[in-house]
């Protein structure tokens, strides 16, 4: 049982202008001073929350010791808690959870609890995001139609999480249209100190730093402004909710130290692009990554959050920058109220942690630390397949044409040298013809939380439009231009500088307000270019403002897409084809014939700071956030049922009571071995959460696609996987439904595998319907990286759900490991050097794997085949409470035992 604080002695008083505060002063530890600032915010909520029950004594102490443990690198491993204070939730898996959390009600009523206590205790954020089809574009009117045709869609799930909000306490949620999750929560609700009262006996506010964990690994984004968070799959983060604490292992902190200026003409995106493939190489996967060095002081907070938001894709579990006083700044820029932010301001003076990046003093002790002049930053794009193969812009032309003839891989599509000079002809509406050929572009949007939040690259982007349009220049009217800002201040500042007029004249007008083309719904391209594209098998391109470019996720027919800044999207785009040298050939010609070259309308990063000092001011942040959580009259006309138990309605293709506490019971299971399990796939490196649990449409020939005609939709009500995350029926045939998944069982790329020992090439789905009646269990075979991208939960129910019991892998990403133990999924691991071929894995074996009782964290057990083959593999299970999960069937089967307890 939870006992008293022994460190309640550090408890404090602060008086800030006559108000009285209590913290807990953690720098009063000898060894603080050494500790990385994001250490420091794990320590001080251990201090906090300890109760030598969830959070031990020892715990605190490990904390203290990650100099003796952590600042060289080892094999030493230690397992803290760590409750943050608060979790954010985006619709596209607020919806799985609040889903999840009426399933545990009913569930905690039929073993004979009280259902009631299934309510969220740790505040917890829903941003109603939802991912806008972009449908409509380059139309004035694209905004109002897309957001109309998205709130018909989703009317059901909407009317769900308005339910959800009046049925669970402490759930604030920020309605559809408000913008996209991370953007929100950087802009508005981001507390960086957290005054509370809710615990205290005599009125006095707690103060402590904030921190949060999000069901999107985009999350990070947040680290920019100094509060420490990071993704957790939505099972992780219905657990914490609950008041659970994340079991972590103490992270090694890699220092990164910015020096010097970046040059006139690099923007903050080239930058993280450079970032990203440097951090890749070096390493640092289940890593924090925290910045200093005076180059942070040249860095704006969006900046660093633009650095922070892209986290997810150099591997880290966190991108931090601490606290300084442009962070400060910036919350008074945004609109925080004064008062709070002398708190803020006087609490982390008092804890020693406000950072001034230019005192080589304050640099903490580091795991390792790297570095990079700013000024070395040249323009760049990442691509064609994964955004950390990152080119510069003056060598794009030779990388893409090398891609072109390169084998098939991350940085090739082996198109024979007899088709390199293929194209296709179409009609367009305007009567002209247009060809397409290898580079072509078909997309460019300027899209997504990682530039969208960010003035400078914004209002970058319009000043060279503005010039573009003077020049005379025009983007080609078939391709698909779009401009899906983060939120509705970025409207806002982009129309009082005056470049919206430009932007429209190139065809980017806003479609929405949300995750857009970043996440796959670029809605659809017309069919003359889709059907040019397939008939001559031309490599046409996606360029975007985004953060993910995994093949098959932008668009079906883009089958290379490049990550750029907003400036570069348009530039792309007026070129009409990636295949461009920008130092030696022309974007355009003006009306006199005379040659523009990219050069001649680049704006610099002084003119573009310049137009962000005179227009991105506070008044715009109150205006627009005033009303952020009223809602739309759409929003507020809807009827929500009323009632602590939600009234499940069995015609719904939405929303669906889960099956995953359907056959609980009060004791816990036993643990059963793995016999005579099939391979249903055997799949290579970096298989990212998007081939696992695709985001997007919903292909007309699918196994979700027959469920849902089969209940009585059309194509067109199919809408996409990610807006029907509340309904396991869809999503289960939705696993592994990606078009350019590669699965070794079989011939072609596609959601297809073999059915042993038949030999039949089936859909996925259906084929583990088939061993299921067959009553055989059923393993993955995989290889490095397993997992990465989104922090998406689908993607390791989906696997539970289609009868996978274990998934065997060279290496996890962190998020997706974590996910498959919060369904009850045992993660296996190679031994170094080891792999399916190696081993000599076919993928068409049966295999036995024993489990024993008393199996321990990174124990090593045998996999037996039916062919003799015998081989090692490391169990990952990285903490005890990785073990109790699993024991439980799964992280929320164990919070539903606990509360009936």
């Amino acid at each position: 049982m939870a006992g008293p604080n022994p460190f309640q002695s550090l408890q404090k008083e602060l008086n800030v202008d006559g108000q009285t505060f209590h913290y807990f002063d953690i720098a009063s530890f000898e060894e603080f001073k050494e500790l990385p600032y994001s250490i420091r915010v794990l320590l001080e909520s251990a201090v906090r929350n300890c109760d030598n029950f969830q959070v031990l004594e020892k715990d605190v102490r490990g904390i203290l010791s990650w100099k003796a443990t952590k600042s060289v690198k080892t094999d030493a491993e230690l397992e803290i808690p760590f409750k943050p204070a608060r979790v954010i939730l985006q619709d596209f898996t607020g919806v799985p959870a609040v889903v999840d959390f009426a399933a545990m009600r009913d569930a905690v009523l039929k073993l004979g609890g009280d259902p009631d206590k299934i309510n969220p205790i740790c505040p917890s954020d829903l941003v109603i995001d939802h991912s806008v089809q972009v449908d409509f574009a380059r139309t004035p009117d694209a905004l109002n139609k897309n957001q109309d045709l998205e709130f018909e869609r989703n009317k059901e799930r909407f009317t769900f999480l308005k339910w959800g909000a009046k049925a669970f306490n402490n759930m604030l949620i920020i309605p559809p249209g408000s913008g996209i999750v991370h953007q929100v929560n950087l802009e508005y609700l981001a507390r960086v100190v957290f005054q509370d009262d809710s615990k205290s006996k005599d009125g006095v506010k707690m103060l402590y730093p904030d921190s949060v964990v999000g069901t999107d690994s985009h999350t990070t984004m947040i680290n920019g402004l100094g509060v420490v968070g990071w993704g957790v799959g939505g099972i992780e983060a219905e657990a914490v909710m609950l008041g659970q604490a994340i079991s972590m292992l103490l992270p090694e902190v890699i220092g990164y130290k910015l020096t010097g200026k970046l040059n006139p003409l690099a923007t903050s995106t080239d930058l993280v692009l450079t970032i990203t493939k440097h951090l890749r190489q070096i390493g640092v996967v289940g890593k924090f990554v925290e910045f200093f060095g005076p180059g942070v002081s040249e860095l704006s907070i969006a900046d660093r959050a633009t650095i922070s938001n892209m986290c997810p894709e150099y591997g880290a579990t966190v991108g931090y920058f601490p606290i300084d006083q442009n962070a400060l700044d910036y919350l008074r820029q945004t609109n925080r109220a004064e008062d709070k932010v002398q708190v803020i301001e006087a609490y982390l003076k008092a804890t020693n942690q406000l950072r001034n990046f230019s005192d080589a003093s304050q640099d903490p002790i580091y795991t390792q630390t790297v570095q990079l002049d700013l000024a070395t930053v040249v323009t760049s794009v990442s691509g064609p397949k994964r955004p950390h193969d990152r080119v510069s812009v003056s060598e794009m032309q030779k990388d893409f044409r090398d891609c072109l003839t390169a084998k098939v891989g991350f940085k090739g599509f082996a198109i024979p040298e007899d088709e390199l000079k293929a194209e296709g002809h179409f009609s367009w509406a305007d009567g002209k013809s247009y060809a397409l050929r290898h580079g072509s572009v078909v997309i460019a949007a300027i899209t997504s939380c990682t530039n969208t939040s960010n003035p400078s690259v914004m209002l970058g982007a319009g000043l060279l439009a503005k010039k573009a349009v003077a020049a005379g220049l025009k983007v080609a009217p078939y391709i698909k231009t779009s401009l899906s800002p983060g939120s509705g201040v970025v409207t806002y500042y982009l129309k009082e500088s005056g470049v919206v007029p430009a932007l429209e004249e190139l065809g980017f007008h806003v479609v929405g307000y949300g995750c857009m083309t970043c996440i796959g719904n670029s809605g659809p391209l017309d069919d003359n270019i889709a059907n040019t594209i397939e008939k001559n098998n031309l490599v046409c391109c996606g360029v975007l403002s985004g953060n993910r470019n995994f093949e098959g996720r932008i668009h079906p027919n883009t089958r290379a897409n490049y990550l750029a800044s907003p400036l570069l999207v348009i530039a792309y785009a007026l070129a009409g084809t990636v295949d461009i040298d920008f130092e030696k050939e022309p974007i355009g010609t003006k009306a006199d014939g005379s040659k523009v070259f990219l050069r001649d309308i680049w704006p610099t990063r002084l003119e573009i700071q310049a137009v962000e000092k005179q227009f991105v001011i506070p008044a715009m942040f109150r205006d627009v956030y005033s009303k952020v959580e009223l809602g739309s009259d759409s929003w507020q006309g809807l009827n929500a049922p009323t009632g602590k138990l939600y009234p499940w309605d069995e015609a719904s293709t939405y929303i669906k009571h889960p099956p995953f506490f359907e056959s609980m019971t009060r004791d816990l299971p036993k643990m059963c071995n793995i016999v005579n399990a099939r391979a249903l796939l055997n799949l290579g490196d970096s298989v990212t959460t998007d081939h696992i649990s695709p985001a997007g449409s919903i292909a007309r020939n699918s196994p979700a696609a027959r469920y849902l005609a089969s209940r009585g939709l059309t194509p067109r009500e199919f809408n996409s996987y990610g807006s029907r995350r509340g309904n396991d029926a869809v999503m289960a045939r939705g696993t592994f439904a990606n078009i350019r998944l590669v699965n070794k069982l079989v011939s072609g790329p596609g959601p297809r595998t073999l059915h042993i020992p038949s030999g039949e090439e089936m859909d996925v789905f259906d084929c583990a319907e088939r061993y299921t009646q067959e009553g055989t269990p059923l393993i993955a075979i995989v290889g490095k990286d397993y997992g990465s991208g989104s922090s998406r939960d689908w993607a390791a129910k989906g696997p539970y759900l289609l009868g996978i019991k274990a998934v065997i892998a060279e290496s996890y990403e962190r998020i997706h490991r974590s996910n498959l133990v919060g369904m009850g999924i045992i993660p296996l691991q190679y031994l170094e050097g080891q792999n399916a071929d190696t081993i000599g894995l076919t993928g068409q074996e049966q295999f036995n794997i024993a489990l024993p009782d008393n199996v321990k964290p990174h124990d090593k057990i045998t996999v037996e085949t039916d062919g003799g083959l015998k081989f090692q593999v490391v169990v990952r299970f990285d903490t005890e409470v990785d073990l109790e999960y699993f024991r439980n069937g799964g992280i929320l089967n164990y919070m539903i035992r606990k509360m009936i307890s």
